[in-house]
């Protein structure tokens, strides 16, 4: 069976949020109340963004030196190396921003194409959103959207997630591997899930044939 995995970023790739770590870092007081209107889905990733940013008290050069210590899970690197063996393509979908993976994936070698927000800093930083589905606006990276266009020929659609981005695709996969949030969505909503730690658990099934 020909399979095909999008992969989220955020506290799923990395061990922990690369944007909140970057709002927890350098944002002034006022992040919270945005960030709990964005869960209730009161603010799309763009305005929500774009609020959070004007309180950022930071650069582009703090930016990276922070990117440069978020480590990913120890698994991620032998589960491209089986994907690639077995010929399943994999592409990781974020609502976060580019620069943090490009800057994380540096770090570690990685090649493996991405989807994600633009932070673009000019004096201050903005989010541009080349992804965003024009019909519901609410998340600044359609993943759905995308999945549908990047799945080919696949028999099975498999998403990897862990948060409040991840439940749209997560509705329109085959299989979903979840953690934190999305685990307990996928529960009840009915959908097909496997909880994990790590990605040792789903490099384990994946080489057992899931």
């Amino acid at each position: 069976m020909k399979k095909v995995f999008f992969v989220d970023f955020d506290g799923t790739i990395t061990k922990v949020d690369t944007c909140a770590a970057m709002v927890e870092a350098f944002a002034r007081e006022g992040w919270e109340e945005i960030n709990s209107q964005w869960e209730k889905k009161l603010l799309s990733t763009r305005d929500c963004a774009n609020m959070t940013f004007k309180l950022f008290r930071a650069g582009l050069s703090e930016i990276k030196s922070l990117m440069e210590t978020m480590e990913i899970d120890e698994y991620f690197e032998e589960f491209l190396t089986v994907c690639r063996t077995m010929d399943y393509s994999v592409y990781v979908l974020s609502d976060g921003y580019d620069y943090c993976i490009e800057t994380v994936f540096k770090k570690y070698g990685i090649d493996i194409s991405y989807y994600a927000n633009r932070m673009i800093y000019n004096n201050g930083f903005k989010i541009d959103c080349p992804h965003q589905n024009s019909s519901c606006g609410n998340c600044g990276v359609c993943k759905t959207g995308l999945m549908s266009k990047l799945k080919g020929d696949a028999n099975q659609v498999i998403y990897i997630g862990d948060g409040y981005s991840d439940t749209c695709p997560a509705l329109n996969a085959d299989l979903v591997f979840a953690k934190g949030i999305l685990y307990n969505f996928c529960l009840e909503k009915g959908v097909k899930v496997i909880q994990y730690d790590s990605f040792k658990d789903i490099v384990r099934l994946v080489c057992n044939g899931i």
